[in-house]
């Protein structure tokens, strides 16, 4: 017996659709699993499978600072390193390296 399936349709912008199917692609996922995969999941969690938020402090460009806020960041960041809160360039690096697993 052939599985029964429906049709889904929705309207994306395009490049947001090309930038998933590439990863998908990566994944070796067809799109039409991976919208599976999402629909599982709200139904498992009985809702979204993740908490749809606005950031709290939105990243900017350099350029969308003004000067205060660019002024204020860097002080900021200079009392924390002069606090001794940082991590290392290459440690950061075999972090993220790590995460990637080293492809």
């Amino acid at each position: 017996m052939a599985a029964r399936t429906a049709n889904v349709t929705a309207r994306v912008e395009p490049e947001i659709k090309e930038q998933a199917e590439a990863v998908m692609a990566k994944l070796g996922i067809p799109v039409s699993t991976a919208i599976n995969m999402f629909y599982r999941e709200i139904i498992l969690w009985n809702g979204l499978p993740f908490r749809p938020s606005v950031p709290v402090n939105e990243p900017k460009a350099r350029d969308e600072l003004t000067k205060e806020e660019f002024d204020q960041r860097m002080a900021v960041g200079l009392a924390q390193a002069k606090d001794g809160m940082y991590t290392p360039a290459g440690k950061v690096y075999e972090r993220l390296m790590g995460e990637l697993g080293d492809d």
